[in-house]
């Protein structure tokens, strides 16, 4: 017997939180074109090898607002590089 979108929406918000987010992964994935589910799933392998790397202390992070920073410092330096290109 089928069920009904309602009956599976019920039946979908009784699961836990980590189950919520797992099934609306699927559910999302199972909408996407062949290649992009592929380039998901490699994305998906890059950043697990990285977390492992990570809490293995193979690698080491770079706090937020150093990043930031750096990003910020590249656009004033782009920005500046225009303006003087744009001068003649």
């Amino acid at each position: 017997m089928a069920s009904t979108f309602d009956e599976i929406l019920q039946d979908a918000l009784m699961l836990s939180e980590d189950e919520r987010i797992e099934l609306a992964e699927k559910l999302h994935n199972s909408t996407l074109p062949p290649e992009e589910r592929e380039m998901k799933a490699e994305w998906d392998a890059e950043i697990a090898r990285r977390i492992a790397d990570l809490e293995a202390g193979r690698t080491k992070g770079i706090p937020a607002e150093q990043v930031m920073e750096k990003a910020r410092a590249k656009v004033r330096e782009v920005r500046e590089a225009r303006r003087v290109r744009s001068r003649g």
